[in-house]
């Protein structure tokens, strides 16, 4: 059941029945309106059943706005196991309000300070009792033992300073827990697509794509990314596929052939049957998949969470001792303040949380502390060629003449490209780019024939000019290149794709070209290697002698060609059973599996969405250089935890010691453990960057994370 409550120019409020399920994926709905073109804000309030939309003014985007949430109450919406997902962000009026306290208490009557202190330590002494019942003797239970033993003896200033350094590890993790997922959900997120639909009277017509359902007839033209997965009723057309099989050139794509969503239409229409959609489409598999991402906890993060718990039953039994002993109440409330939890279980979560978001600023989502830690492991890097160590583009490297025909290689490229121009094939694209930059003049020619799968042929004076694939040219047409095999196995042989020129049953020339390499891979290949790589690997799905050329070109390790995509993850088992921690790089839906296998899978930005759901680094920016940036993040992440853990573990002892011996009274202990769990939660948040520069960004992330709008806060209930 849905309604409008009310709306406004600009503001929208509807009441959504299907809130009531307290498990209902919240996220997901928001990302999903917030994707529709012209909504400018979403506030989710489940209790009120209230959804408030803040939209453009006009007719057509208040139309879209009641598509989509009509479409919200019918539509197969992912579920979470969580209640609890998100809420309002952390609130920093705790701290303000805890700080003012403290430095008011020296000005109060003693029977003022004990009632605010109590009412400020409430909540920890509650959530200390709650997990005592629940939980058990957790780091919690002595936080509140602490707080409380500190109150009722009317230590009050240092009962309400560790209240406070409690409440701000908690805003911390909050924040920083807060910017991360946001960050998670901002990429992934859905982008609305309006399509064009063919209706059974033959109109074509443009629809929300929450409105597609298979069997509808899905129009795609020259440009268009393909929305379903489908199969082709009519049309003809060439489909650019590298996100889906790794293939550098577009494949002809004709009635009866199926086609993945993620794919681009090159050249030419498409009418295509849709066959998956709702919530078997690639969009609900990555709001599940994120929210899994988002629950897992890293292996260091879990050690340190359980070696402070343990250190819960040392301190109690270590205050027992000393008030078996001495029967001295300050000495056991000193030892109690000593927990380690925050400096130990927080500051490993906090280095974990600060380091994603850093990446993530920088150009890299680690997609949970379990993926940082294992990026630090890997000592193997396996990349797919396609997209990620090259461009999904091609240049032109050979222009070589064939027979008396050709004249020079400017007039070849001035001929091809004249003709080439009218089409939108990559290698069409490359030719034409060359020909501009060398400012070659235009040739005339008559009207252009096209040949899907084949080339191109058009009339240049009393000659029929024809541009193409071999097989076209030899097969179809009678031109003979055999007398020039040499020349063009060489050319093979260095990794070009030949595009061949002829006319009138005699060859004219060919032209070669190679997939475009991104001009920063040889650099990070070498920062790789510097930071601790000892092997690189290519595989691709590509002709062997291209794929063992680029291999020659960057220097790799080892070079794997016309690679189907469960080979790929045999190739990366194969590595991992000689002892080898690796990394995949890659960014189609052939990548998958190789993506799924490897201890950590790295997608590029322009990648399917099959491929960033799956890996556990998504690039945010098309640059190659986020590879080894991210790696060398989370060594320096894992080393950061390693010291932090050192430092925190041998002061806080110390302390403890100092403590028991009863040299340390319950405000020095108080100061230095607290102290001390302060430097480790700044140094984990700053990543260990004190420089003025590094403090000033991570305090900009955490005042924008901060001041961030509510995610679920709407208005009061109807």
């Amino acid at each position: 059941m849905i309604s409008l409550v009310h709306g406004l120019p600009g503001r929208s409020r509807y009441k959504l029945a299907r809130l009531r399920d307290r498990h209902l994926d919240l996220r997901y709905v928001r990302s999903y309106l917030e994707a529709v073109p012209g909504v400018r804000g979403v506030r989710v309030n489940p209790g009120a059943l209230s959804l408030v939309i803040e939209h453009e003014t006009s007719k057509a985007v208040r139309a879209a706005v009641a598509e989509a949430v009509s479409a919200l109450a019918k539509a197969d919406l992912p579920r979470t196991a969580r209640a609890d997902q998100g809420g309002a962000p952390p609130d920093g009026s705790r701290l303000l309000a805890g700080g003012a306290l403290i430095l008011a208490l020296p000005l109060l009557p003693r029977p003022l300070r004990a009632v605010l202190t109590a009412i400020n330590i409430a909540g920890n002494l509650k959530t200390g009792l709650t997990t005592l019942v629940t939980r058990g003797m957790k780091v919690e239970v002595l936080d509140s033992i602490a707080v409380g033993l500190s109150a009722v003896r009317g230590e009050y200033v240092t009962a309400n300073i560790t209240q406070l350094l409690l409440n701000f590890s908690d805003y911390v993790q909050s924040t920083t827990q807060r910017a991360s997922d946001d960050l998670i959900l901002r990429l992934l997120q859905p982008d609305a697509e309006e399509v064009w639909v063919e209706t059974d009277d033959g109109a074509v017509v443009a629809q929300p794509f929450s409105s597609v359902v298979p069997g509808t007839k899905v129009v795609v033209g020259a440009g268009e990314l393909i929305p379903i997965d489908g199969v082709v009723a009519s049309g003809s057309a060439y489909v650019n596929q590298s996100t889906v099989t790794g293939e550098s050139l577009p494949i002809p794509r004709e009635a009866g052939d199926a086609v993945l969503s993620g794919s681009v239409v090159e050249e030419g229409r498409l009418t295509i049957v849709a066959e998956r959609v709702g919530g078997s489409t690639t969009t609900a598999r990555i709001a599940r998949f994120i929210q899994q991402a988002l629950a897992e906890e890293a292996d260091t993060q879990s050690k340190a969470s359980l070696l402070a718990d343990r250190r819960v039953y040392i301190t109690l039994a270590s205050g027992a001792a000393i008030f078996a002993l001495t029967r001295d109440i300050r000495r056991v409330e000193a030892v109690f303040l000593v927990d380690f939890s925050c400096a130990v279980k927080l500051g490993t979560s906090v280095a974990v949380k600060s380091a994603m978001f850093k990446a993530a600023r920088h150009g890299a989502l680690v997609k949970g502390g379990r993926a940082l830690e294992r990026l630090a492991e890997v000592d193997t890097v396996v990349f797919d060629k396609t997209g990620t160590l090259t461009h999904n583009e091609l240049e032109v490297t050979d222009i070589v003449c064939l027979g008396p025909l050709c004249t020079s290689q400017d007039d070849l490229l001035a001929m091809v490209a004249s003709v080439a121009e009218h089409s939108r094939h990559p290698v069409s694209a490359a030719v034409v780019d060359i020909a501009k930059r060398r400012n070659l003049a235009h040739m005339g020619h008559e009207e252009v024939d096209f040949f899907v799968g084949h080339g191109l042929a058009t009339a240049v004076g009393d000659h029929t000019l024809r541009i193409g694939s071999r097989h076209y040219l030899e097969e179809h047409e009678g031109i003979d290149f055999t007398p020039y095999e040499d020349i063009l196995t060489g050319l093979t042989a260095q990794g070009e794709t030949l595009l061949y020129v002829g006319s009138d049953g005699r060859p004219h020339g060919v032209i070669g070209l190679r997939d475009r390499l991104r001009p920063d891979a040889a650099q990070v290949l070498a920062q790789l290697r510097a930071g601790g790589i000892t092997r690189l690997v290519m595989i691709t799905g590509d002709h062997r002698d291209k794929a063992q050329a680029l291999g020659a070109t960057l220097g790799l390790d080892a070079v794997h060609g016309q690679i189907a995509p469960e080979e790929k993850a045999e190739i990366i088992k194969a590595l991992q059973a000689e002892g080898r921690k690796v990394a995949f790089v890659g960014d189609g839906v052939n990548d998958g599996p190789a993506l799924m296998v490897a201890d950590v899978g790295i997608a590029m930005p322009r990648g399917a969405d099959v491929a960033r759901a799956t890996a556990d680094v998504v690039l945010l920016e098309d640059d190659l250089r986020g590879v080894a940036e991210t790696r060398l993040l989370a060594t320096r992440t894992i080393d950061l935890i390693d010291r932090n853990f050192t430092v925190a573990a041998g002061i806080n002892t110390a302390v403890m010691f100092g403590a028991v011996a009863g040299w340390l009274s319950p405000v020095a202990t108080a100061l230095l453990h607290n102290g001390t769990t302060i430097g480790v939660l700044a140094n984990a948040f700053l990543g260990g960057d004190f420089s003025r520069q590094g403090i000033t960004a991570a305090l900009a992330d955490l005042r924008k994370a901060a001041l961030a709008p509510p995610r679920d806060e709407g208005e009061r209930p109807l």
